[in-house]
């Protein structure tokens, strides 16, 4: 069953259309992997789905949300859906425990004491029980994209976006993220990530989506980069080599 349906999507920014007629479907539980070169509209696309950029023409369902619709409730919308950047967005004068609670508590009223045992048990998911009383300051990059990823299940979303997570960080500090998103892939959570980490993309997605030049280019299973159909996927991956 489809959690996320993007039909005939399309984005300008002015007069650049970023997004052309792009449609594709991500079923429950299944990890989606959004490949192509910078300037193909992958990250345009993840944007969209959490209504993060509005859309110009077609529709966006998530998690029964109409996405385009004016008057959607975006609290509600962004409950569903947790999305984690390149930038780690945490706030520097919160302790990590404190930014993780801040959701739960203020979004959803959680007394602080379950709030307090929510964040405790996220943070063991990411490895990083220990750093409740810490300052973002105090962690190391790949630790506080963890803590990104960890605030982000302290929501309890139906859908995790993941927007080039790994993009800002060094090889091994890449492994550390890249070793959660995989724990969490095993757990079932359904993940669109848009990634440039091709062997990460070979290894947990079930789906992978070309795009090339603000279109769906080429879709199918893994496969698809061992066997490319066209020109241009053929081109993309040769030169992730």
């Amino acid at each position: 069953m489809s959690i996320i349906t993007l039909n005939n999507v399309q984005k300008s920014f002015g007069q650049n259309q970023v997004l052309k007629d792009v449609s594709f479907s991500v079923n429950k539980g299944q990890v989606v992997a959004l490949i192509g070169a910078s300037g193909s509209g992958k990250s345009t696309a993840l944007r969209c789905i959490d209504r993060l950029e509005t859309i110009n023409g077609g529709t966006i369902e998530v998690c029964g949300h109409r996405v385009e619709d004016p008057h959607i409730d975006l609290r509600k919308l962004r409950q569903d859906v947790g999305i984690v950047f390149q930038s780690y967005n945490l706030f520097p004068h919160l302790t990590i425990e404190q930014n993780i609670t801040l959701g739960p508590t203020s979004v959803k009223k959680m007394a602080r004491k379950e709030a307090h045992h929510l964040a405790l048990s996220v943070l063991e998911q990411v490895g990083l029980a220990d750093k409740a009383d810490s300052y973002p300051e105090q962690l190391s990059g790949g630790q506080q994209q963890r803590v990104a990823i960890a605030r982000s299940l302290a929501m309890k979303p139906k859908v995790m976006l993941f927007d080039e997570v790994t993009s800002a960080l060094d090889p091994k500090l890449t492994g550390e993220v890249l070793r959660v998103i995989e724990r969490l892939a095993g757990s079932g959570m359904t993940m669109v990530m848009v990634t440039h980490e091709m062997n990460f993309a070979r290894r947990i997605a079930d789906k992978v989506i070309f795009m090339h030049h603000g279109k769906v280019h080429e879709s199918g299973t893994v496969d698809i980069l061992k066997h490319p159909a066209t020109e241009e996927l053929q081109e993309f991956i040769s030169n992730d080599l």
